[in-house]
């Protein structure tokens, strides 16, 4: 990062193997704050009590795959830009991925540093352009809602 001012992306990586956790952890910690999260509803907890910028789920887990994970919080979550892990290369996890889980990009594992840290900047520059444009619209509603009260104002005076 440019200066310690700026605050890292809010990472949360969720996996049912406890190594691949520690692993993501001390590969990134240093670039980013890292939340982990053994299940889908851990990572449902973190969610709850977090601002996090960036999901990475692991597709093959125990009570939720990836995608179901990924898909239930959509409603409730939508901001997160949302990445797919697995070690297997399933061709119909990752058509769900896309359609169902709204998935930026999916990913094998195991990862290579620099692509995924890539991977994860482009996706947090897509979250904060999605941020920024929603900002410029709450905006311009309201210039526009103060333009139509001052054009009514002066229909009627």
């Amino acid at each position: 990062m440019e200066s310690a001012s700026v605050e890292k992306i809010r990472v949360l990586y969720v996996d049912d193997e406890e190594n691949n956790l520690q692993a993501f952890k001390a590969t990134f910690r240093r670039d980013f704050k890292v939340f982990l999260a053994i299940s889908a509803s851990e990572g449902e907890e973190i969610l709850k009590n977090e601002v996090i910028d960036i999901i990475i789920t692991d597709q093959r887990m125990p009570e939720k795959t990836g995608v179901e994970f990924l898909e239930s919080i959509i409603p409730i979550y939508p901001k997160p830009i949302r990445l797919l892990l697995t070690g297997y290369t399933d061709i119909q996890a990752v058509i769900d991925a896309i359609n169902k889980g709204q998935v930026y990009h999916y990913l094998t594992k195991p990862w290579e540093e620099d692509y995924l840290r890539t991977v994860i900047k482009n996706a947090y520059e897509i979250y904060t352009l999605r941020i920024e444009n929603e900002r410029l619209t709450q905006a311009l509603i309201k210039a526009n809602e103060q333009m139509e009260f001052l054009l009514r104002q002066n229909l009627l005076s």
